[in-house]
């Protein structure tokens, strides 16, 4: 740990005028040079055109089988987790506690999708995104006049990716920390994966270690999740090829499990980016290698008290299909995106840009992939970023700028909404309302790699090319822009009401969302000598937690008392 500014570590060969430039990632796509450029007015985004209606008659069974689930009550959905509990525990162990083990599914209905995760027996910052339904950024407030707390680090490791082997900093995309918190709820722990092959375990007062960092075979960039009820199990991917669950002991974390995704027939990588789901009694974990894997956990506590697990896969789902290969023209299709349950459903998507649903209840009955489809949308790019869900049972997809120009890429441009009851096989553009393109500067990329927030009707959307645009919900309409630096990978956190944007040219930004459509700067602060913000902040009670391509972690609360800074530092222009 180091406290103060310290020249960044050693690294990729940075952008001009800015420290700690992000590398390329892994499997031919790389990470923007030029983060550290000044904001420039961001480009108008082009509408496209809209889809029409769905024909009447569509796939009648997929809708009659939606309709039925969806008419199910909560307990029946949860009477068959404990139906599907495992058999032949060992004589040894026992259950974790009354309906700890199999009770935590998300909600069939849309409500509390922005909620802490429902049902968990703990709070805290559990996962990606917070909840199942990934709508829960973390609790309030946001600080009034932020200073750093304390700067962790560096960590820093070797890698390889197709340039060759060099040296990665910091953490990455998607990066945001677990929070763990005491019996009053404050933050007890702060836990992450990083570049340097670890994960680590860190005070949240101090930035000291509270246990020894858990080595891993190479670099960690996703989200570590904690499992919701309250059971000390960690669950983290990494780019040595495989999942693993952690216990917590005191003083070190030990490896109870690991699968490889070598071990599977993959398509084309092997990395863990997505962050795991935990859903009662079951994990669901989705791979570079392109697979969706369903596991009972089995959670147990063993002879001496200590909580265990006995994972069996129950399902595997392809997120590729020979018509997606047909469409692409190759087979370069993993998932990154985050697995994402709402309404008694989940949604994923590919590289390849295959955004897919499935009936929860059916994936976790082991039903096969066309029996528990829902969903199946060509939007002719990479979807790393996880899908958005809305609380009338939208869902919003942000696109990335990789591959050609294709009709898929056009109709869909880089930011859509999906209505997924207007899907059908025989249509399946039906279930777009409407998308925005987000072009590319002077031949460079355009795109949206960082997954938007929702709030109150409105998408808050920071983009590749470089700024922050707010977009009405319902209608595809820009509604402000403000410019920021280009490669805007961080995920937005909406916090008691304000927005939190991390940028590449190392300042965080806080506005009131008062007037939902039009942001209002509050604050922006740049920790002396930060680099590229690319991981997503996690927010605990008025302290902001995030790594940095500097190479550091960054505790950032409540500073000393003193005058107003003036100004902004960015324009917040209306557009009307």
């Amino acid at each position: 740990m180091s406290a103060g500014p310290a020249p960044p570590p050693s690294g990729p060969a940075p952008c001009p005028g800015r420290a700690g430039a992000p590398p390329p990632r892994r499997g031919g796509r790389a990470g923007a040079c030029g983060g550290g450029a000044p904001a420039r007015a961001p480009a108008a985004p082009a509408p496209v055109p809209a889809s029409p209606p769905a024909p009447a008659g569509r796939h009648a069974r997929a809708a009659a089988l939606a309709r039925a689930v969806l008419a199910l009550p909560v307990l029946a959905i949860l009477a068959l987790a404990l139906a599907l509990a495992l058999p032949g525990r060992p004589a040894a162990t026992q259950d974790l506690g009354p309906a700890r083990a199999a009770t935590l599914l998300p909600p069939l209905a849309a409500e509390g999708w922005d909620r802490p995760f429902p049902g968990a027996r703990v709070r805290g910052l559990l996962t990606f995104r917070g909840n199942p339904a990934r709508g829960f950024h973390g609790e309030g407030p946001l600080p009034d006049r932020p200073a750093v707390l304390w700067r962790a680090g560096p960590y820093c490791g070797l890698s390889t990716d197709e340039a060759g082997t060099r040296q990665w900093c910091g953490t990455g995309w998607t990066g945001q920390p677990a929070i763990r918190t005491d019996a009053r709820g404050r933050a007890a722990e702060v836990i992450f994966g990083a570049y340097d092959h670890a994960v680590h375990f860190l005070d949240p007062a101090s930035g000291r270690p509270l246990r020894a960092a858990f080595p891993t075979g190479d670099l960690i960039k996703g989200s570590v999740s904690l499992d919701p009820t309250g059971a000390p199990l960690l669950y983290v991917g990494s780019r040595d090829d495989r999942l693993r669950i952690l216990r917590l002991d005191a003083g070190a974390a030990t490896e109870l499990w690991s699968l490889d995704a070598n071990a599977a027939d993959g398509i084309w990588n092997n990395d863990w980016d997505a962050s795991p789901l935990v859903l009662g009694d079951h994990l669901l974990a989705a791979s570079e290698n392109g697979w969706l894997y369903v596991l009972r956990l089995g959670r147990h506590r063993d002879g001496s008290g200590r909580a265990g697990v006995a994972p069996v896969l129950v399902n595997r789902i392809a997120g590729f299909t020979p018509a997606l290969f047909a469409r692409l023209g190759d087979r370069m299709a993993s998932i990154e995106s985050s697995p994402m349950a709402q309404a008694g459903r989940l949604y994923l998507a590919n590289s390849g840009g295959l955004v897919q649903g499935y009936d929860l209840a059916l994936l976790l009955a082991g039903a096969p992939r066309a029996a528990a489809l829902t969903l199946e949308y060509f939007a002719g790019d990479d979807v790393d970023a996880t899908l958005v869900a809305g609380p009338d049972g939208a869902v919003y997809v942000a696109v990335e700028d990789e591959r050609p120009p294709s009709p898929d890429k056009a109709a869909t441009g880089h930011l859509a909404r999906l209505e997924p009851e207007r899907w059908s096989a025989a249509a399946p553009g039906a279930a777009r309302v409407w998308g925005l393109a987000f072009p590319g500067r002077s031949g460079g990329k355009g795109g949206v790699w960082a997954t938007p927030a929702l709030h109150r009707g409105y998408l808050h959307v920071p983009t590749h090319a470089g700024g922050l645009y707010t977009v009405a919900a319902a209608t595809g309409a820009v509604t402000n822009v403000v410019a920021m630096a280009p490669h805007g990978w961080s995920s937005p956190a909406v916090i008691a009401g304000d927005l939190l944007v991390a940028a590449c040219d190392g300042t965080l930004y806080r506005f009131s969302l008062a007037d939902p459509a039009r942001p209002r700067l509050r604050w922006s602060f740049r920790p002396p000598g930060s680099g590229c913000w690319e991981s997503t902040p996690a927010v605990w009670q008025g302290v902001i937690y995030l790594g940095n391509r500097d190479g550091h972690f960054y505790a950032i609360g409540e500073g000393p008392p003193a005058p107003a800074r003036p100004g902004s530092r960015a324009h917040v222009p209306s557009l009307q």
